[in-house]
């Protein structure tokens, strides 16, 4: 069922259903997620049956602020602390050496373990209520809460998003539309500096700018000695619509409309192009903000696979970082 994520009855329903070991679909400003209480294995073995993934792929846990992560990290850098401190609450997960004791589930048996501070107040107003240990006598520091979608599918934004995938005996915070829409940034702080796991809304010249230190990229990551350890939505094939999704730059999309698709349901989302495509060829055209278009991005992927989308063309987002986490996700999306 869903719940108003506002009323103060539905905080105290969702603490009862995290403390007895179940399952709850949870607003965060960047995705909703599938969320359990990460110290319960058994609980969190749960999200990886729902979703379908496989156990060894690490969870991010949402923690209510900085005082939760001495619980599951055994080491915070300075630099890590400055990130906190500048981005937390925020679209910032943080990867940190995992105290060995603790959420082995939900670390997908890694030696590290992602943390973030969701900025959603329905997502705090019930981490803050399960952290109440005087009303309660078990105290939930975490909340394991990848996506709630299918493993490899198109992240949910609503409410309803959720309850179209797992259906309506799942409880469900409403927390309204995400105002971030595409996941959160993802920087491993294990190896010494900061590397860039996962582009989100929070860029590597933000964070340079907060820590003082260069952020590794990916292509860059060889340099260091460590190998990069596991984190969430990193595979090559990720928030896959049920529609084939190709990208193109506006040349070949003007191109391919001019081509046609005999026979095809062709969906197009656009920046460039001068006139609407034919009729009979769906459309819809992207903003021309990078923050806007994060925040339709899943929606626009969904609404066009309910409208029959045999394939979704998408023209490529400019190539600017604050444009990274789009075109991360596309660049995902449309992997086979």
């Amino acid at each position: 069922m869903i719940l108003p994520g506002d009323a103060p009855e539905s905080i105290a329903a969702a603490a009862r259903c995290i403390r007895s070991g179940g399952l709850l679909g949870l607003p965060t400003e960047t995705v909703y997620g599938l969320a359990a209480n990460a110290d319960d294995d058994a609980a969190v073995a749960q999200i990886f049956r729902a979703k379908g993934r496989p156990a060894d792929h690490p969870l991010i846990v949402h923690v209510a602020d900085a005082g939760a992560v001495a619980h599951y990290a055994s080491d915070v850098p300075a630099f890590a602390r400055q990130l906190m401190q500048a981005f937390w609450p925020g679209p910032l997960t943080l990867i940190l050496p995992r105290r060995p004791d603790v959420a082995k589930a939900t670390a997908g048996g890694n030696a590290t373990i992602g943390l973030r501070c969701p900025a959603h107040p329905v997502a705090q107003a019930l981490l803050k209520a399960l952290m109440d240990c005087q009303t309660m006598p078990l105290c939930v520091w975490g909340l394991a809460a990848p996506s709630a979608n299918q493993f490899g599918r198109v992240s949910p934004t609503t409410a309803s998003h959720v309850q179209g995938e797992f259906g309506g005996d799942l409880l469900i915070l409403d927390g309204g539309a995400c105002h971030v829409g595409i996941e959160s940034t993802i920087i491993d702080c294990s190896r010494g500096q900061p590397v860039l796991l996962r582009p989100g809304a929070i860029t590597p010249e933000q964070v340079q700018a907060v820590c003082g230190l260069k952020v590794v990229s990916k292509d860059d990551v060889d340099t260091l000695a460590v190998p990069a350890p596991k984190a969430s939505g990193t595979l090559d094939s990720h928030y896959a619509p049920r529609a084939r999704v190709r990208l193109m730059d506006a040349q070949q999309l003007q191109a391919a409309l001019r081509d046609g698709m005999s026979g095809t349901r062709v969906a197009v989302w656009h920046r460039s192009l001068l006139q609407e495509p034919a009729a009979g060829v769906l459309s819809q055209r992207m903003p021309s903000d990078a923050a806007i278009a994060a925040r339709q991005l899943f929606a626009v992927l969904r609404a066009f696979d309910l409208q029959g989308a045999a394939q979704i063309w998408v023209e490529t987002p400019p190539d600017a970082s604050e444009w990274d986490g789009v075109r991360d996700r596309l660049q995902r999306a449309a992997t086979i």
